[in-house]
C-alpha cells in the first residue's frame, strides 16, 4: 500500500511539472571564434568560424528553464611559424555537430524582455573538414590541397566539454554570448595535448 502510495505522489508530481513546463523550438546562428589549447602548444591563432542549428528550450518555469539542441559548427585554429627562410601557415577547420544540455536561468527585466544565464556540458562529433597549408622558402611558395582533419593521422571525431553564457530573449528573438571549453584530447597520439575551445556570438528565433 505504501508502495502504491509512492509511485501515486511521483507520478501525480511528474504530471505536475510537465504540465506546468513549456517546450519551444527555435533556430539559433552565427559567429565562433576558435582555438586549440595545450601545455606542448604555441604560436596558435584564433580562426572565425560559423554555428546554426536548431534549438530546443523546456522552461520549467518562469524563471528556470533546459536548454538543448543540435548545431552544426566550426572549430580549429591557424598556427604560423618560422625557421630561418622557411615560413608556414596551416589552418585546421573541422566541422562538429554539437548537443548542449545547459540549465538556464531567465531573469524578468520588462514584460516580454529576460536575461538568460546558462552553463551546462556538451558532446560533439566530427563529421569533416580539411587541414591546410602553405609554406614558403625565400620567395617560394608551397600550398597543400588539404588534409581530411578526422583521417587516420588526424584528430578523433569525439569531443565533450563544458560551456556558460549569457544572453537575452525579446519575446521570441533572442541573443546569446557564450564560451565552450573542451576536456578531451582530440589527438591520437599519447606525448601531445590539443583541446577546442571557442566563443561564440549568435542570434536566434524561437517559434
Amino acid at each position: 500500500m505504501k508502495k502504491m502510495r509512492l509511485t501515486f505522489v511521483v507520478a501525480m508530481l511528474a504530471v505536475a511539472v510537465t504540465t506546468s513546463a513549456q517546450l519551444n523550438l527555435g533556430v539559433k546562428g552565427g559567429m565562433i571564434m576558435s582555438n586549440f589549447y595545450g601545455d606542448e602548444l604555441n604560436e596558435t591563432n584564433l580562426k572565425i568560424g560559423f554555428n546554426v542549428g536548431l534549438l530546443a528550450d523546456y522552461e520549467i518555469n518562469q524563471s528556470s528553464a533546459i536548454q538543448t539542441g543540435l548545431f552544426f559548427l566550426t572549430k580549429g585554429s591557424q598556427y604560423h611559424g618560422s625557421f630561418g627562410s622557411i615560413s608556414g601557415e596551416v589552418t585546421v577547420n573541422p566541422m562538429y555537430l554539437q548537443i548542449p544540455l545547459h540549465y538556464a536561468y531567465k531573469i524578468s527585466v520588462t514584460p516580454g524582455t529576460r536575461v538568460v544565464l546558462h552553463a551546462g556540458p556538451y558532446a560533439a562529433y566530427g563529421i569533416g573538414g580539411k587541414t591546410k597549408g602553405k609554406v614558403s622558402i625565400g620567395d617560394n611558395s608551397l600550398a597543400s590541397k588539404g588534409v581530411d582533419v578526422f583521417g587516420d593521422d588526424g584528430f578523433k571525431p569525439f569531443d565533450a566539454g563544458l560551456g556558460l553564457g549569457v544572453g537575452a530573449e525579446f519575446g521570441s528573438f533572442l541573443v546569446d554570448l557564450g564560451w565552450d571549453m573542451g576536456l578531451v584530447n582530440i589527438t591520437r597520439s599519447d606525448n601531445v595535448t590539443v583541446k577546442n575551445q571557442s566563443a561564440y556570438l549568435s542570434i536566434g528565433f524561437k517559434f
